[in-house]
């Protein structure tokens, strides 16, 4: 199967790219060695747990690739709650889409004892041009916005009952073990979201 990529969604583009679902795994590794290269001479930080990269509103003086651990990018909701945007892994670029603000719009918080490397933006943005992977780039965040929008849509379900209904028709059953990881998706407890899963098997519906 094919994945469409609509490059109207992202601003002063215009034109649809046909991307094959099996590219994307190459896609992903060329940009991480590229990034690996154009940061191999940046200076580290090393953070614990529960410390923040930079935060909302914030000013992007800086771009930061993610050498050891997990960055969490997040966004407070007005209901007192937090919407977990991506998992940024060893190997990527942290908030890409952000070279391009002059604001973060989000909190990037360490998920784990990390390792990060910092470069200013406008060598960054000066590696990427040089690069000529500019389009990768570029379609690999094609891809985070749709992943996006989808989850916004789903997390405007009011019940966690069609949430999880959602979240199974666009993915299916995860893994042994990736039920935590579906509760943070959903933006729920793993209790509740354990709770659900029981009902749901009383009535034969998982």
């Amino acid at each position: 199967m094919a994945l469409l990529v609509r490059m109207k969604d992202i601003p002063s583009i215009g034109h649809v790219w046909l991307l094959r679902n099996s590219d994307v795994p190459n896609m992903i590794v060329i940009m991480s060695d590229v990034w690996s290269e154009v940061f191999s001479c940046a200076l580290d930080r090393s953070l614990e747990r529960g410390a923040s990269v930079f935060r909302r509103d914030d000013r992007v003086l800086n771009a930061y690739y993610v050498r050891e651990g997990t960055v969490i990018l997040v966004r407070a909701l007005a209901d007192g709650g937090a919407l977990t945007l991506h998992h940024a892994q060893p190997g990527s670029l942290l908030a890409d889409a952000s070279l391009f603000a002059e604001r973060y719009h989000c909190d990037a918080i360490c998920n784990a004892p990390t390792r990060i490397a910092v470069l200013p933006r406008a060598v960054a943005i000066k590696a990427l041009e040089s690069s000529g992977l500019a389009l990768v780039a570029l379609s690999k965040s094609a891809q985070e916005v749709q992943a996006l929008r989808a989850r916004l849509e789903v997390m405007r379900l009011k019940t966690l009952r069609a949430r999880l209904d959602a979240f199974l028709d666009l993915h299916g059953v995860p893994e042994a073990g990736g039920w935590i990881g579906v509760a943070d998706w959903l933006g729920v407890t793993p209790a509740a979201l354990y709770r659900d899963l029981a009902r749901r098997r009383r009535r034969n519906l998982a």
